[in-house]
């Protein structure tokens, strides 16, 4: 194919034009590779504890392949950790789903109001309030566990439900993004027109500032749930009682009795696989929010 000209009036402005095809960048395969790269290393050890819950305590250790094992090791495991300790593990899961499920919907709540008030109200010390909310982000949570066991403490409300909920409720990152997230979707215009047609703050916070904020609050929602369904050292040192442990300490505990009892290993390993699962299942109901929220905003644009 040959180069085209594109002539004009004035002869210094002429532009000579290479074929279609020619002006791809060589360098769009790296982006992709990253990408793939990341992912692998993401999914790998997903994928490995997918495969490592279908063999047996036999098999766990005396062979290491990506291959899964049909020798009944995936029915073994399963029924052996419903059943173990009279199951305490359905037990753990349901303590992991209130921890989560009430601290995740506490906090969107809270972070939701707090980040609204932020961006859309002028106060005395907004700004101070709002940098030390974003020093509370800078902090490590690990730092802030003894000073809450210490606090729970004089409460007297340690080895309860409540000295992991509490602590959950809080969280300054979600007010930060809360903040950041409805000072760029709540209109000022809108809610100045509310206010000329005589509505209530109050009115205008729930018809006007939470239904574009929703997509940040399903975001925050997964976050939070994610984090409080993850965590292990607040609940370790909270809770003495293994009948209010989620499952990340209590698989932990069950991993220490694997020394005398190895074949608690792979039970650990299926208790691993099962707690990945609603995660998962979370993620791919709460999607259809985020497209939704493109949608909308490439009609609106």
């Amino acid at each position: 194919m040959s180069e085209r000209i594109i002539t004009t009036r004035r002869p210094e402005l002429a532009v000579r034009t290479a074929p279609r095809g020619s002006a791809r960048p060589r360098t769009r395969w790296l982006p992709t590779a990253l990408l793939l790269l990341g992912a692998a290393y993401c999914l790998t050890p997903v994928l490995w504890v997918a495969i490592a819950a279908t063999k047996g305590p036999s098999e766990l250790f005396s062979t290491f392949s990506f291959w899964p094992s049909f020798h009944g090791g995936f029915r073994y495991n399963i029924t052996h950790l419903l059943a173990f300790r009279d199951g305490v593990f359905l037990r753990w899961a349901l303590n992991s789903l209130l921890y989560a499920g009430v601290g995740a919907v506490l906090s969107v709540g809270v972070s939701t109001i707090a980040g609204y008030a932020l961006a859309k109200y002028r106060f005395v010390g907004r700004e101070l309030i709002f940098m030390t909310i974003l020093a509370g982000v800078l902090v490590p949570q690990i730092t802030l566990a003894v000073p809450q066991y210490l606090l729970m403490s004089q409460l007297d409300l340690v080895n309860s439900y409540w000295s992991v909920l509490l602590p959950s409720i809080i969280s300054p990152y979600g007010i930060y993004l809360s903040r950041i997230y409805a000072a760029s979707v709540v209109s000022d215009d809108m809610l100045e027109a509310g206010r000329i047609d005589g509505a209530g703050e109050y009115r205008l916070a729930w018809k006007v500032g939470l239904p574009p904020m929703i997509p940040g609050m399903v975001t925050l929602l997964l976050l939070q749930f994610v984090a409080i369904w993850n965590n292990f050292l607040l609940p370790y040192i909270m809770i003495s009682d293994d009948g209010r442990f989620p499952m990340t300490v209590g698989l932990f505990t069950m991993l220490n009795q694997g020394a005398s009892q190895p074949a608690l290993y792979s039970l650990v390993v299926m208790g691993v696989f099962l707690s990945v699962l609603p995660l998962v299942a979370l993620f791919l109901f709460l999607q259809r929010y985020w497209r939704l929220d493109l949608v909308s905003g490439g009609v609106k644009g």
